[in-house]
Order: C-alpha cells, then sequence, then structure tokens
C-alpha cells in the first residue's frame, strides 16, 4: 500500500511511529485529532487520542476519546483499558465491567494478554508510578 492510496492510514502510522520513538506528546495527540476530524470512525486514533490525554493527565479528554474508541469498537482490550484509565483517573462509575470484560478477551486471545502487557510496560515508562495503571494492572492480574 502507498501513501497515496490512504494517506490517513498513512498518518496514523506515521503518528504512531513518533510516539514509539518518543517524540512530543502534545503534537502527536494533535496529529491523532486531525485523523480524527478527516476520518471521525477510526476507532484506533481515538484508541491512540485517549491514552496520549491519560499521559498528558488530560482526563476529562483521555475519558471522551476513551469512550468514543469504546462505542467505536467494542471488542478493543485498548480501548476498554484506557476507558478504565480514565474513568478512574475522573471518579467515574463502571471500571470493574470494562476490567472483567479485558480478563475474558485476555484469556480468549493470548495475543490480546501480550499487547496489553506491553501497553502497560509502556506507560510506567512514560509515567512512573501512574496510579490508575497500577490499579488496573493489579486487577488484570498479568
Amino acid at each position: 500500500m502507498t501513501d497515496d492510496i490512504n494517506p490517513i492510514e498513512s498518518a496514523f502510522n506515521a503518528a504512531l511511529s513518533r510516539y514509539q520513538d518518543g517524540q512530543e506528546l502534545i503534537a502527536i495527540a494533535e496529529d491523532f485529532q486531525k485523523i480524527i476530524q478527516q476520518l471521525p470512525n477510526h476507532f484506533a486514533a481515538w484508541t491512540c487520542l485517549s491514552w496520549i490525554q491519560l499521559l498528558l493527565k488530560n482526563n476529562e479528554e483521555a475519558l471522551a476519546a476513551a469512550r468514543h474508541a469504546v462505542r467505536l469498537n467494542q471488542q478493543d482490550p485498548q480501548a476498554r483499558m484506557n476507558l478504565s484509565l480514565a474513568l478512574l483517573a475522573t471518579n467515574n462509575k463502571g471500571v470493574r465491567e470494562h476490567v472483567e470484560l479485558i480478563k475474558k478477551m485476555a484469556m480468549m486471545m493470548p495475543d490480546v494478554k501480550n499487547d496489553l502487557k506491553e501497553s502497560v510496560e509502556d506507560g510506567f515508562k512514560r509515567y512512573p508510578n501512574w496510579p490508575e495503571l497500577i490499579k488496573v494492572n493489579k486487577w488484570l492480574e498479568f
């Protein structure tokens, strides 16, 4: 696939690469927001945006993005984990339901568990002692 065929996916992959390279989070969040403006149903962009907003401690924005991501794809465990973190960070209810669903998904699909473990590790590297992530990680029992 060339960039000409799908410029939105190209922009998404570029933003994801910059994130993985450890570049500045605010600029990357803006890139994901631009993708969402062009393609409002891009659940992966919503998921990434919610994660970055959590890292930036923009908890209300993270909550809105995570809720949108879960609405678009209820089967995405990362979106549900982000929603759990955002619910905790904003003192909202409903965390247990999402954590239980994530645990079920991880039992049925081993790749899910590995991906989420990597995500947790990444979260702790970027935000050591992240209080909500400590709780969710403990509840997930990975």
